[in-house]
C-alpha cells in the first residue's frame, strides 16, 4: 500500500477529507521518526514496536568484482509485531 492509498483509506473509513487524512498520516509518521530519534523505541499498541538497533561492522563482498570489503557499523530500524497482529494475520 502506498502512502496515497493509505491516506485514501483513512479518509474513507473516518469520513475525514483527504487533506485532513493526509495531515493525520503525516503526523503519525513524524511521531514515529521523532520517537525513534529521541528514545530509540516507539511502541504502537496492537501493532508492534519499532526499535533502533546497532548493526556492527562486518565483512562483505562487492557484488560486481567479488572483492572483499568492510561494511560500516550503522543504526537500523527493527519492527517487532505485537501478539495481536500475529494472531490477526494467521487467522
Amino acid at each position: 500500500m502506498t502512502k496515497a492509498e493509505l491516506i485514501s483509506q483513512v479518509a474513507l473509513e473516518t469520513g475525514l477529507t483527504k487533506v485532513d487524512a493526509k495531515k493525520a498520516v503525516t503526523s503519525l509518521i513524524d511521531s514515529v521518526v521523532t520517537g525513534l530519534k529521541k528514545d530509540g523505541r516507539f511502541p504502537l499498541f496492537g501493532l508492534g514496536v519499532f526499535d533502533v538497533v546497532k548493526r556492527p561492522k562486518r565483512k562483505g563482498r562487492n557484488p560486481r568484482t567479488g572483492e572483499p570489503i568492510t561494511i560500516k557499523a550503522r543504526k537500523a530500524v527493527r519492527f517487532k509485531p505485537a501478539k495481536q497482529l500475529k494472531v490477526s494475520v494467521n487467522k
